[in-house]
């Protein structure tokens, strides 16, 4: 069983264009006069990465008539934010690897993991101020804050089995929707789409952002560590307990379950494959796929005004191809 690539998905030369074009663009606006920081800064972005925000601007900007540097600087500007929290999240979740590589932490250790990602924030401040206007820098740095709200949120439930899913979906729509939202309303809004466009994409990614961190959550529980680039259960190792752990939580493997997760920390290997067994088993992964794909038909719903075109078509496939992904995950791990 194999998911279509990215790439088979948006049969759209120009859009893979511009993302040659985004490609260069952070690597020339992450250049520092020190070598050291240069290094440091780039370190993920050389990494690699499926540039899915970047890659939601340029579907965005189609929905606009303009097509200048102002929706590649878009796409940067987002994904430069990105980039640095990650930089923010290994130190704080101790990571040792991100993208299948040493994360910057273990590499040069915390102190410089956390410059490198304050350094990529503030070009994407510099990069949006220079062509993309105030009302840009106003939506990114609203952003950022939503971003580190919802990770701030997240720390305060670490390790805790008895908070909810409505806590789930405040803590996601910070740390993950906020951004690839963002992504798409800088995208269109550098392409001068109407406002009303604008306000269609916007709700869309909103929506699409949900579904990417749920569907990111399920393979933790469903894939292999070669296909996640990372030990596979890291969330539950972490303590941060996704959707389809706090439904199983409240189900009839929730007394042994809570159990192992109230264990003494670290989790032992054995006890969060347990976990990840009794979750599978239960069918909660299925269930927060449900959830996703609830989130689909609303996202759907959102662009049913847009213009009718190649763009449009790929954005009502992109939530397909985020569940997609997760069943291959699954099948690729037996």
């Amino acid at each position: 069983m194999d998911a279509p690539t990215l790439e088979d998905l948006v049969p759209l030369p120009q859009i893979w264009q511009r993302l040659d074009r985004v490609e260069a663009r952070l690597l020339d606006v992450s250049q520092s006069e020190d070598e050291f920081l240069t290094k440091a800064a780039q370190h993920l972005l050389i990494a690699g990465g499926k540039r899915f925000r970047p890659l939601l601007a340029q579907l965005a900007a189609e929905f606009g008539p303009a097509d200048d540097q102002r929706s590649i600087d878009a796409a940067v500007a987002v994904e430069l934010i990105h980039v640095g929290s990650l930089y923010h999240d290994d130190v704080i979740d101790e990571a040792t690897t991100r993208r299948g590589t040493a994360s910057a932490n273990t590499n040069w250790g915390n102190t410089v993991a956390i410059l490198a990602g304050d350094f990529l924030m503030a070009r994407a401040s510099e990069v949006a101020a220079k062509t993309l206007g105030q009302r840009s820098v106003e939506i990114l740095a609203r952003t950022y804050a939503e971003l580190v709200e919802g990770q701030t949120r997240e720390l305060q439930l670490d390790w805790d089995i008895h908070h909810g899913t409505d806590e789930y979906f405040k803590v996601i729509e910070g740390k993950t929707a906020s951004l690839i939202q963002t992504a798409a309303r800088l995208g269109s809004m550098a392409a001068d789409a109407s406002d009303e466009n604008v306000e269609r994409v916007s709700r869309w990614a909103w929506e699409l952002g949900i579904v990417f961190q749920i569907s990111d959550d399920a393979l933790d529980l469903v894939a292999t560590d070669a296909f996640l680039g990372k030990p596979a259960g890291s969330d539950i190792s972490e303590g941060k307990f996704t959707l389809p752990v706090l439904e199983a939580l409240r189900g009839p493997e929730g007394t042994r379950i809570g159990e192992l997760l109230t264990a003494a920390r670290p989790y032992s290997p054995e006890a969060v494959a347990e976990v990840i067994g009794l979750v599978r088993a239960g069918g909660y992964v299925e269930g927060a796929l449900n959830e996703a794909a609830r989130r689909i038909a609303v996202a759907e719903d959102s662009i049913a005004e847009l213009p009718d075109s190649p763009a449009r078509d790929v954005l009502k496939s992109l939530g397909t191809y985020l569940i997609d992904r997760v069943e291959v995950a699954r099948a690729m791990s037996g």
